[in-house]
């Protein structure tokens, strides 16, 4: 069967930690096995085992994170589904008003908690994706290393899927860290910083204004 990885670019590919491809193949071994105790649900598979299930990613992001292996994660008997939507569309605001500028924030994402991290602007808060995106250049910026990533799919809401590779980070905002599930855009160049996050916090967006007010 063919990898996941194979769907990323060849340099990112050949560094995926062995281990992963181990596991990758190992579950596909026993995949109907698992369909009774795990359908519908997220888990990590390794050394021949469930190693942790959970409702949602960021919950196995979580796990696997603590868990210093590098097992595969699935959505178990959703296989074929893309593991996040990403908006790929945008609305302007209204020409009528004073300025029509795109929301932004500004950032800063940490490869570690509670670590100093990369302060990054013209950061897009987006209610329409499902988790957190960057550029692989700025990935490369905060030292992130394939090895230690999970491979994933992404989709546009138009449809489409691409691989991409997903890391446990966390996200210091308005004086308060948030873990994310940052999915390495290889193709785009924009920043989104998508409901992984959003959801544990409150945000308002005054259009009239061009403010986006973090935890009014």
């Amino acid at each position: 069967m063919k990898s996941l990885a194979d769907g990323l670019p060849p340099e990112i590919a050949q560094q995926i930690h062995p281990d992963w491809s181990k596991n990758e193949a190992a579950y596909w071994a026993v995949r109907d096995q698992l369909l009774r105790q795990y359908q519908g649900q997220w888990i990590g598979f390794a050394d021949g085992a469930v190693i942790a299930a959970a409702s949602t990613p960021l919950e196995i992001f979580l796990a696997v994170h603590q868990s210093g292996r590098h097992p595969f994660v699935i959505r178990v008997g959703h296989e074929d589904e893309p593991w996040y939507r990403i908006r790929r569309t945008s609305f302007s605001y209204d020409t009528a008003y004073p300025s029509a500028a795109l929301p932004v924030v500004s950032a800063e994402f940490r490869a570690a908690s509670g670590s100093t991290g990369l302060l990054l602007d013209r950061v897009i808060p987006d209610t329409g994706a499902d988790t957190t995106t960057l550029p692989w250049s700025d990935c490369q910026q905060l030292h992130l290393d394939p090895a230690l990533g999970v491979p994933g799919v992404i989709s546009g809401v138009a449809g489409g899927m691409a691989v991409t590779i997903g890391f446990l980070i966390w996200v210091w905002l308005d004086g308060q860290e948030y873990p994310c599930q940052l999915q390495a855009d290889f193709a785009g160049r924009e920043r989104i910083l998508g409901r992984d996050v959003l959801n544990r916090l409150e945000m308002l967006f005054r259009g009239p204004t061009g403010e986006v007010i973090v935890n009014p």
